[in-house]
């Protein structure tokens, strides 16, 4: 079958690049054709820039517009941030480009959906990281197929997530993707609140399944970081932080004393100086891997994180991140009984030293990885 996948963009998100990764593995496993589908992102252009000003420029000649300061200045800046942005991401988009297959950049919803009928696409699959959160999707209608309405074509939701447990759509958002989702074939969710909200909200029923970074072994991350001869870590105390604070950097040095470890990273290092394009680097998805294979512990504040720990049997510890949704990380740690492996409002550090029993960890996450697999076969046959 011709599949098309719909994530988040794909940027520098390591947790976002190889849950696409690990989808279109899987299903490509499978023997279907998958390719994800990209839309070309609303940015600033140069020349839009300019038109702009042209006719800012004009409106305040003929005096509508009196108040508006007008500069052609705005141009480079535009153009700067753009530079920037390619610059800064290039590791990440050279993962996307060896092991993601995508589509061309979509202008539009008719370009889309010209697309998908041009290609003769056969189903389409959303998931996961966060698709169904309008917070994090402008448009949020794309990612239950609005460009697909009224076309013959299986429409499958796999492990989608919401990223919190409460409602945030509009009544029109509510209404218009109510409308869609009636017309997918099947759906499953990443969080177990997800369920009552899809039932409430959305008037389908969904099933709980794996995130699917979790349908892939250590094995086939470690088999991609050695394709890339990637280098040994420089340490073994492994941290991930999205939002760093200096609590959270107490914690780590916390961690690190005692253990008697080497706290590294794979994050840009201080991106202060916004002209010090290096500092802002993201490192290759590659590395961030490797963080995994090398680590004694991980301390994280991120969702995939804590899945990756979980992947590579890594002692760990995850820093409650509300802004960015918490009730993904009461699910995922709820699955597998390791919710005293969260901190929220104390930072109780003794939790260090308790053992995991990955053994039931593992026998835990090998059934619900037969459940998800056996989901995508039967419902995309």
């Amino acid at each position: 079958m011709k599949i098309g996948i719909l994530t988040q963009p794909l940027h520098s998100n390591y947790g976002g690049l190889l849950q696409n990764y690990a989808l279109q593995t899987i299903l490509k496993r499978m023997g279907h054709e998958v390719v994800t589908l990209e839309e070309k992102e609303q940015e600033t252009t140069p020349l839009g820039m300019f038109l702009s000003i042209v006719k800012t420029f004009i409106l305040k000649l003929f005096g509508k517009r009196k108040n508006i300061k007008v500069s052609f200045s705005q141009i480079m800046v535009v153009k700067k941030a753009n530079q920037k942005k390619k610059y800064i991401s290039r590791h990440t988009r050279k993962f996307i480009e060896n092991y993601i297959t995508v589509s061309p950049k979509m202008p539009s919803v008719m370009a889309t959906r010209m697309y998908v009928i041009k290609n003769k696409y056969e189903g389409l699959v959303v998931g996961s990281d966060q698709v169904w959160r309008p917070l994090y999707n402008e448009r949020i209608s794309r990612s239950f197929f609005d460009f697909a309405e009224g076309l013959k074509i299986k429409r499958v939701a796999y492990a989608a997530s919401f990223g919190v447990d409460y409602w945030e759509y509009t009544p029109k958002q509510t209404d218009v993707c109510r409308k869609l989702v009636q017309q997918f074939d099947a759906v499953s969710v990443r969080e177990e609140s997800a369920i009552e909200l899809c039932r409430e909200y959305l008037g389908v029923e969904a099933c709980h399944l794996l995130d699917p970074t979790m349908l892939l072994e250590k094995e086939d991350y470690i088999k991609v970081v050695k394709e890339q001869n990637e280098h040994k870590s420089k340490g073994n105390l492994f941290y991930y932080i999205l939002d760093y604070e200096m609590s959270k950097k107490q914690i780590i040095d916390e961690v690190a004393s005692i253990k008697g470890l080497t706290p590294f990273t794979s994050m840009p290092n201080a991106c202060g100086n916004a002209d010090n394009w290096d500092a802002c680097t993201f490192p290759p998805v590659t590395q961030w891997l490797r963080g995994f294979m090398d680590a004694e512990f991980v301390v994280c504040d991120s969702f995939h994180g804590a899945v990756f720990s979980i992947i590579f049997n890594k002692p760990f510890i995850v820093i409650g991140n509300a802004n960015r949704g918490l009730s993904r990380f009461y699910s995922l740690l709820k699955t597998y009984n390791l919710e005293n492996r969260l901190l929220t409002d104390t930072f109780d550090l003794s939790i260090v030293n308790q053992p995991i029993d990955w053994k039931e960890v593992n026998t835990r996450r090998s059934v619900l990885k037969g459940d998800s697999i056996s989901f995508l076969k039967s419902k995309l046959s």
